[in-house]
């Protein structure tokens, strides 16, 4: 990068600005162009295709990221979305359910994004294989909820992975132990995209070798890659002739993702002239969410703004819960046909985000990365839903691990759903300290998870433990300062309770 400036304000000396600019892209194009036909001479025959195909859309994604100037929006083009754009949920519930609900179900595929390691909660291998409840994972839980579907109306509906190079191998080898369930599951790979050089806008790989200190030059280019791999590993086309005709895609970790009959009987229920190809399954945002995408109308169209889009003089206003009052939950109806179509013309058109990172050695690196909401644009007649909260359930950390194995929720057939113990239908805020970062730490702390029936919120910091059944009511703040510890013993109710130091809990 620092040699690109450093060219461009030469450049200004000798001549016009933008035609030096546009030098200066080709040239760069042209390396990299050269870098990559390079690195694709070390590829086997079975790997050099694959690559070829991931290449090309690298490609793509460097040029547009060549040729961007400045924001990607103009602050004063944004205006708050058409009301008729967005649903409430309860509206399109109210419609009911056609007597033949398998007949909308057979037309479904679900998709879950599955490039993702645990290794934010301390984990090793794909996030998708941590015990989040009874012993299940989220790639059981979410087998079971198809099954039950598949058994309950008596229908086919198959699952996909959208793997990354991360996650696929041990992602596979867990497949076989679903040979018996009722649910085809189907896999493919998201493109494997080389990491750019800051300083030489080159990429840092020279071969496409993975192991050892080559693993971190290549990443996975975010889940707005679904549409071209899902389309390039040929899974689109069989399904389209298998007679499916929507995809619900979601991130694998949220687990109030499940499928909503009430959705896919609006998607399949209209006109063909009027047919919705897209909707977004927005929720009502609260503090907690003030960086998540919104919904916008931005010159005729539906589009997703993300943060990192906002001018630095507007995030404040982008953060406000009264001007914007939805975000994104990134679970998505799309239509297969559709996707086909824009793939084929080239027409998908996203937003590029451009991710800083500092490898181990301490070279600065970007990768280019695309998000799969940001194609909302690109697709006729789309819409959001205003769904409940409750089909916003991610589990990011492990003070969300926490919520969704309390007593706060029961499972059935896969599917979380919030105690009718509980008075009010929001969930505590759950604050957990560095002490519990690790998945393994956490459940050393917890001789069992406490009662958290009545928790408004929760702070905890330090060497705290809990033993079994403890109860958490309203406010509960328990920390241990430095060289303290505390243990809460077996049976203790905290009610609005403060605990600090090596206090002794009196009221058990």
């Amino acid at each position: 990068m620092a040699l690109y400036v450093e060219g461009l304000s030469k450049g200004v000396l000798n001549g016009g600005m933008a035609q030096f600019q546009e030098v200066m892209r080709q040239q760069l194009e042209t390396s990299m162009h050269t870098e990559l036909e390079k690195i694709l001479d070390t590829a086997t025959a079975a790997d050099k295709e694959v690559s070829r195909k991931d290449f090309e859309g690298f490609k793509k994604l460097f040029h547009r990221f060549l040729q961007v100037k400045g924001p990607s929006v103009e602050w004063s083009k944004i205006n708050r979305p058409p009301e008729e754009s967005i649903q409430p949920f309860e509206k399109i519930a109210g419609r009911g359910l056609p007597d033949s609900v398998a007949d909308s179900l057979n037309k479904l595929v679900v998709v879950k994004l599955n490039g993702g390691l645990g290794t934010s909660m301390g984990c090793k291998g794909p996030k998708s294989l941590i015990s989040v409840r009874n012993e299940n994972t989220f790639l059981d839980l979410t087998v079971q909820q198809i099954e039950h579907l598949n058994k309950m109306y008596n229908t086919d509906v198959p699952l996909v992975l959208m793997n990354s190079f991360n996650t696929d191998e041990d992602t596979k080898k867990i497949l076989q132990k679903y040979t018996h369930h009722r649910v085809k599951i189907h896999t493919f790979n998201q493109s494997r995209y080389p990491r750019i050089n800051k300083e030489s806008l080159l990429p840092v790989a020279t071969d496409l070798g993975m192991t050892g200190a080559k693993a971190d030059v290549w990443y996975p280019p975010g889940h707005g890659d679904i549409y071209a791999s899902f389309y390039n590993s040929g899974l689109l086309d069989k399904l389209i002739a298998e007679g499916k005709e929507y995809i619900f895609v979601s991130n694998i970790d949220n687990l109030g993702a499940t499928v909503d009959l009430h959705i896919l009987h609006h998607l399949v229920s209209q006109p063909n002239g009027k047919r919705c190809e897209f909707i977004m399954e927005v929720t009502d945002k609260t503090r907690a969410d003030v960086k998540g995408g919104t919904l916008i109308q931005y010159e005729g169209k539906l589009r997703l703004l993300e943060i990192a889009q906002v001018p630095k003089a507007h995030v404040d206003e982008f953060k406000s819960v009264t001007k914007f009052k939805i975000f994104n939950t990134n679970n998505l109806w799309i239509s297969l046909g559709a996707i086909k179509r824009l793939q084929e013309q080239n027409s998908m058109d996203m937003e590029i985000i451009v991710n800083p990172k500092t490898l181990d050695g301490g070279q600065n690196v970007i990768q280019l990365e695309t998000a799969v909401g940001a194609a909302i644009k690109s697709f006729d007649n789309a819409m959001g839903i205003n769904v409940p909260r409750s089909r916003f359930l991610p589990v990011k950390t492990v003070s969300d691990l926490l919520l969704v194995m309390s007593n706060l929720y029961s499972l059935e057939a896969g599917s979380l759903t919030m105690s009718k113990k509980r008075e009010f239908p929001t969930t505590p805020h759950i604050k957990l300290g560095s002490s519990f970062n690790k998945v393994q730490e956490y459940q050393n702390r917890f001789e069992s998870i406490p009662d958290m029936l009545e928790l408004d919120h929760l702070t905890v910091s330090g060497d705290v433990t809990f033993g079994k059944q403890v109860s958490l009511k309203g406010t509960v703040i328990i920390i241990a300062n430095h060289g303290d510890r505390i243990d809460i013993p077996a049976g203790t109710i905290l009610e609005n309770k403060i605990v600090s130091g090596n206090l002794r809990i009196l009221d058990h």
